[in-house]
């Protein structure tokens, strides 16, 4: 059913065009296999190769170097159409307006030629390392530690809830270049964590696939590094190569992945309102429709306005960060404010559908469980708060 919202001004007709086309894409060719990705816990290294062959891979990167030549818009009307067609699992928008980003943006040109290309087209499938089990939000405290030794650095540590962690073989690790320097002994280190023949490099180890309460196609994974020696050649540390510039990358594309999580819940928010009306519209209880009760309808409504105001606040974020002008407490609000809604408008519509909410099998459900990790990734919303409030 389609929704009454407001046209997002960002969106061109070239956004509008790949919007229909990677919607026609995802129903026809992955919502079919959805339930065969959950049971697995992942989605297949085929489906990379897949979604660059359409499109769907870095298409916010200069052509020079492989990539789709577009800009943020592009990536995010992907984001949007995923979010809608429920399929949490793949970790695209990670891997494009991500992981990329860093490489472009901080990357030397032999690195950008070396790696963009082959991630354009899903040969390699990229992850960022950031988290640790006992540092979550707080990266200034990182123990992943890389001690130079010659033209390479030894890489030693162990991160945790890496997105695409098991697919990746190119993972991009936040370490201590300078244990003691606090956020400027920070660097980030490419590492490629597979030989050419697919075997892992000495010393890298994949650990086990997390069991989540949501996101069940998506490979979230512990990943540990036991003396991995990684190339000097490998450091983000643009053309002059400097060690400790890693904080300063990583604060200066922060809001772009807030404003990821934030496009993604709006997204969730459409398909779940969708559902919803769908839902009340057909079923029937007491001899009529669930629609025609008052409270179905008031319901709705209110979350009608809340997607609506939701839609529009990250409307404005895009308008913004589009033009270069969106700050990181903007972003950070943006982030917090609409996955805590997205958990209310969930919970409002899985309730209209009574004991059937619960279901797997309904789409609902699927989305009440996804949307509750978007509150503490990219930064705890707790965290987005007090950031936020610094520059009040």
């Amino acid at each position: 059913m389609s929704l009454p919202l407001f046209p997002s001004q960002w969106i061109s007709d070239e956004h509008r065009m790949l919007q229909d086309s990677v919607a026609r894409f995802f129903k026809e060719r992955w919502v079919p296999r959805a339930t065969e990705w959950r049971e697995a816990g992942m989605m297949g290294r085929d489906t990379w190769l897949e979604a660059g062959a359409n499109g769907l891979l870095c298409a916010s990167m200069p052509e020079a170097y492989g990539g789709g030549g577009g800009d943020f818009g592009h990536d995010a009307v992907i984001l949007l159409e995923q979010a809608k067609a429920n399929l949490s699992g793949f970790g695209g928008g990670l891997h494009s307006a991500i992981v990329a980003p860093y490489i472009l943006h901080y990357g030397n040109e032999e690195q950008k030629q070396r790696w963009l290309p082959r991630m354009a087209t899903g040969e390699l499938v990229g992850a960022i390392a950031m988290t640790e089990p006992g540092t979550g939000s707080d990266l200034q405290n990182v123990r992943t530690v890389a001690k130079r030794d010659g033209d390479h650095y030894v890489l030693s540590g162990q991160k945790v809830f890496i997105t695409n962690g098991q697919n990746a073989n190119l993972v991009v690790v936040v370490c201590k270049t300078d244990k003691d320097q606090g956020a400027k002994g920070i660097s980030l280190l490419v590492v490629e964590v597979e030989n050419e023949d697919g075997t892992l490099v000495p010393g890298y180890r994949r650990g086990r696939n997390l069991d989540k309460i949501g996101m069940k196609a998506q490979d979230t994974s512990e990943l540990f590094f036991d003396e991995v020696r990684v190339p000097v050649a490998n450091l983000l540390g643009g053309d002059k190569g400097l060690e400790g510039q890693g904080f300063f990358q990583l604060m200066q594309e922060l809001p772009q992945e807030r404003l990821i999580i934030a496009v993604t819940a709006v997204g969730s928010m459409e398909r779940a309102l969708s559902e919803a009306l769908n839902y009340t519209k057909d079923r029937k209880a007491f001899g009529k429709p669930i629609w025609q009760f008052q409270n179905t309808r008031f319901k709705l409504a209110e979350v009608q306005s809340q997607v609506l105001a939701a839609r529009a606040l990250v409307d404005a974020c895009m308008q913004a960060h589009l033009k270069g002008e969106l700050d990181a407490a903007r972003a950070a609000l943006a982030k917090a404010w609409t996955t805590d809604l997205a958990c209310k408008v969930m919970d409002e519509c899985l309730q209209l559908f009574g004991g059937y909410g619960y279901m797997m099998e309904y789409p609902i459900a699927e989305l009440y469980a996804d949307a509750r990790v978007a509150r503490i990734y990219g930064g705890t919303n707790e965290i987005m708060k007090e950031l936020a409030s610094r520059f009040m």
